[in-house]
């Protein structure tokens, strides 16, 4: 039987054929994960990334912000493409670069943060993939830029292209993209994908079923955890936790912090279970153009809250994790369930990394914004964790306060940080 990444290929061959137009293009692996978990949830809501910078009050023109990311839009097909499902199959419809710049006016009592929330919480997933939102902080004296997009479209890797090609469109005086520079494009980036998609038909293979099928065998649906007693009134829906440590030369390695997080689930669930936390992993095809997109895949590591293993046996784990994290999201959750298992693809902790020298500032008009958070905002599992490596290591940990309560997420968070204080090995 083909496998689902072949399946899927066939039919968006079938939904195309005769269509000149390229309106609809394919989708990637991750990005079928992304609209398969929003068919599930019940309000629609889309995953979103969103980026924060405050610069000082009257610096940022909207006018020349909006002319901006238009032409950032143009110049990126994903910018001007909505996820949709036509006739059973996935796909991104393109259209035209259309970016609104929302204002959104703080009510009486609220703060900068509250209104950016209520303008995010009302995201219409019918909309552009792309917008941008700026809201004065009469406070401080600064304006809060959020440049937020579907994550369906865009991957983590794609948002520092996306901070400075937004801040050379800003320096630009043109105000059109020539229509040749659009097409050439999108036919790159339709190019990526289909490369993609034959780098995920390839590796959906019977070894690598059986690769994910044996090593998370043990993955339960859900792990189950004590609830709260319920989201006190007028407290955020999530909560948020932050630590810095000193940086090491040579960073901290990845299956380091895997076990980390593997401490921070044994101090919510205890010992004896095997918790499904998920990780981007992956880039562009080789050869494919460095277009801006959603390529990571989704791997996922089987955290055993039992003994801690030898650091070598995580890494070793890893590696052999690695030679078949190419297989689609999907196509893993089906050779898992295939041994009777009933997980169905939900992961009970999301760990992300990133490193500073990735990250370029947001320059618009020669001023520097400074990036800021916004906590508050929904997060898809029941806490996700957040490492970034360069001067310093900054740890973040944010968590659903319906799943987990405050003094329970914060003791995980010690466990986490206690773990990474510790020596590890290169």
């Amino acid at each position: 039987m083909p496998g689902i990444t072949s399946q899927y290929l066939d039919r968006y061959r079938r939904l195309t054929a005769g269509d000149g137009t390229g309106a609809l293009l394919p989708v990637t692996g991750a990005q079928r994960r992304f609209v398969l978990v929003r068919s599930l949830d019940p309000s629609g809501r889309p995953d979103l990334v969103p980026m924060f910078f405050a610069f000082p009050h009257g610096t940022v023109d909207p006018a020349r912000l909006r002319t901006a990311a238009r032409r950032l839009a143009a110049r990126h097909t994903a910018l001007r493409s909505r996820p949709t499902v036509v006739r059973g199959t996935p796909v991104l419809s393109v259209g035209e670069p259309d970016v609104p710049v929302t204002r959104p006016v703080p009510a009486p009592g609220e703060r900068p943060a509250d209104a950016l929330r209520r303008a995010l919480a009302s995201w219409d997933a019918q909309g552009p993939p792309l917008r941008l939102f700026l809201v004065h902080d009469e406070e401080r004296r600064e304006d809060i830029l959020a440049v937020v997009l579907d994550h369906a479209v865009c991957d983590g890797r794609s948002l520092a292209r996306i901070v400075e090609d937004l801040g050379a469109a800003y320096a630009e005086d043109a105000t059109e993209v020539a229509r040749e520079e659009t097409e050439a494009e999108r036919v790159a980036y339709r190019d990526a994908v289909l490369g993609q998609l034959a780098a995920e038909e390839r590796a959906d293979t019977p070894d690598a079923a059986a690769h994910w099928a044996d090593r998370l065998r043990a993955v339960r649906a859900r792990a189950e955890l004590p609830r709260p007693q319920g989201v006190p009134d007028g407290a955020l829906p999530t909560g948020a936790a932050r630590a810095s440590l000193p940086a090491r030369d040579d960073r901290v390695p990845f299956p380091a912090l895997l076990d980390a997080c593997r401490a921070a689930a044994r101090a919510l669930h205890g010992p004896g279970h095997v918790v499904p936390l998920g990780y981007p992993w992956g880039g562009r095809p080789a050869g494919a153009e460095p277009v801006v997109g959603c390529f990571l895949n989704t791997v996922v590591f089987p955290a055993d809250t039992g003994q801690d293993p030898a650091p070598e046996a995580t890494a070793d784990a890893w590696w052999d994790d690695l030679d078949h994290a190419d297989a689609p999201f999907d196509a893993v959750v089906t050779a898992v369930r295939a041994t009777g298992s009933g997980w169905t693809g939900g992961l009970d902790g999301l760990l992300t990394v990133d490193d500073d020298n990735r990250r370029p500032p947001l320059r618009l008009g020669g001023v520097e914004g400074r990036e800021v958070h916004v906590d508050g905002r929904p997060v898809r599992a029941p806490f996700a964790v957040s490492v970034t490596q360069g001067a310093e290591i900054r740890l973040r940990m944010v968590w659903d306060r319906a799943v987990l309560a405050d003094d329970t997420a914060r003791r995980a968070f010690d466990a986490l940080t206690g773990a990474l204080r510790r020596p590890h090995t290169p």
